[in-house]
């Protein structure tokens, strides 16, 4: 063992690459008649822990991370004092409509059968949830799309839920905070993303600033740990044969600590490959931040914008 041993100092916990089953048979070949469960037992009377591997390393680490992730939380503890509201936004994974395997087990009596292979050829749609997280309200929007990931459709999801729900529960506001990644469809470098903020904030007369966290820091995305989590355990083992099965489970996801969550339908069919022109970038009425402008902006309504909040 001596070898093949691993541990952290600071807490006393050892483990060891090898298996149960391999220490048995080379204790066996030195004389000693020892099961596996007997070297199971010798091994936790050890120290030695069953782990698994964990993501934490990162070859790519900004310098401005850590600064970054501060004035993250300093903005949005700032939004909540004047009772602004503040969104984590993001996309789930895509998710194949049919009777596939989906990980997780439940309690029954038999099993499920499903199919054996997992061929997007063989689904009947694609999901693609978009989450509005309201970090205040510990309350969840979800709208699944039918087409593409694009920024027009994350525009389009945060409208909805403004519409459906924000304008409702925060009259009178005017400031908006949206917590989002720095890639894909709300990428920081994507100009479409900023052109359809700027088509809602002309639509709503909100001010949108918006912090997106840094790359590969996207797990810290309250919408992460705070909502989608919390869907995938409810789904879990469950195939997604409809749309209608997959708006049930987000609409019935709940926790002990208060959390609901909404859904809602997008059949829009929404093109890709779209590129702004030079006079529609001049046309966003964007102020970049002091303190890392790359990550860090505010989109405000334009002058003679309809206003109807």
């Amino acid at each position: 063992m001596h070898d093949a041993t691993a541990g952290d100092p600071t807490r006393g916990l050892k483990w060891t690459r090898k298996t149960s089953r391999k220490l048995s048979q080379q204790l066996k070949r030195r004389g000693y008649k020892v099961g596996p469960d007997t070297v199971r037992r010798l091994l936790d009377q050890q120290g030695y822990v069953l782990r698994a591997n964990r993501k934490r390393l990162n070859k790519k680490r900004d310098p401005d991370r850590d600064r970054q992730m501060r004035y993250l939380a300093r903005k949005r503890r700032a939004f909540q004092k004047a009772d602004f509201p503040v969104v984590s936004v993001d996309a789930k994974q895509r998710e194949l409509i049919g009777n596939f395997k989906n990980p997780g087990r439940t309690w029954r009596q038999t099993c499920m059968d499903v199919l054996e292979n997992d061929y997007p050829s063989q689904a009947e749609g694609v999901s693609i949830p978009y989450g509005i997280y309201d970090v205040a309200r510990n309350e969840g929007f979800v709208v699944v799309g039918t087409s593409h990931q694009t920024p027009e459709f994350a525009v389009a999801a945060i409208r909805k839920w403004w519409l459906k729900v924000g304008r409702r529960v925060y009259r009178d506001r005017k400031h908006l905070l949206i917590e989002a990644d720095c890639g894909g469809a709300n990428g920081n470098r994507c100009w479409r993303w900023k052109f359809g903020l700027q088509q809602l904030a002309d639509e709503s007369g909100l001010t949108i600033t918006v912090t997106h966290l840094p790359t590969s820091a996207s797990r810290w995305n309250p919408i992460e740990h705070k909502l989608f989590c919390h869907i995938e355990r409810n789904w879990a083992g469950q195939p997604l044969v409809s749309f209608e099965t997959v708006l049930k489970f987000i609409q019935t996801t709940r926790t002990n600590a208060g959390l609901c969550c909404r859904a809602h339908l997008d059949t829009t069919e929404y093109q890709t490959g779209l590129k702004l022109t030079a006079e529609q970038k001049t046309r966003i009425n964007l102020k970049l931040h002091r303190v890392l402008p790359r990550w860090n902006y505010t989109i405000e309504p334009r002058n003679g914008a309809r206003k109807n909040g």
